[in-house]
């Protein structure tokens, strides 16, 4: 996609439109990025992989799409994420056990989705939790 080789972006706010498609994987290139506001769409397809390359990540808002598959593991890398919301999608599988590595992490949002299994002993460490 074009909006990969957009490599000194530090904010996406792409939220509340009428996007259709895929969270295009290009977007883990952009590793300068710090917001991406996505929400509020009609995107479809799974959470990208590469988004876990995005380590400068500071807000996450993918909700309130149709987004399918598993919440990847991979989100675990972003350390200096402190807001992140799946929420209002059609997410599967169980809750990474690498989102307790997100210590900075205050809002985590994955209500109205297919999630399984129990809630993971390591999200104790987000000690910053103030929404799940």
């Amino acid at each position: 996609t074009e909006l990969g080789g957009v490599t000194l972006l530090e904010y996406m706010y792409l939220d509340e439109n009428l996007l259709t498609g895929t969270v295009p994987t290009e977007l883990g290139g952009l590793t300068l990025l710090k917001y991406m506001y996505l929400y509020n769409n009609s995107l479809t397809g799974t959470v990208p992989t590469e988004l876990g390359g995005l380590t400068l990540l500071h807000d996450l808002y993918l909700h309130n799409n149709s987004l399918t598959g598993t919440v990847p593991t991979e989100l675990g890398n972003l350390t200096l994420l402190e807001t992140l919301t799946l929420d209002e999608n059609f997410l599967t599988g169980t809750v990474p056990t690498e989102l307790g590595g997100l210590t900075l992490l205050y809002d985590l949002y994955l209500y109205n989705n297919s999630l399984t299994g129990t809630v993971p002993m390591e999200l104790g460490n987000l000690t910053e939790l103030s929404y799940l």
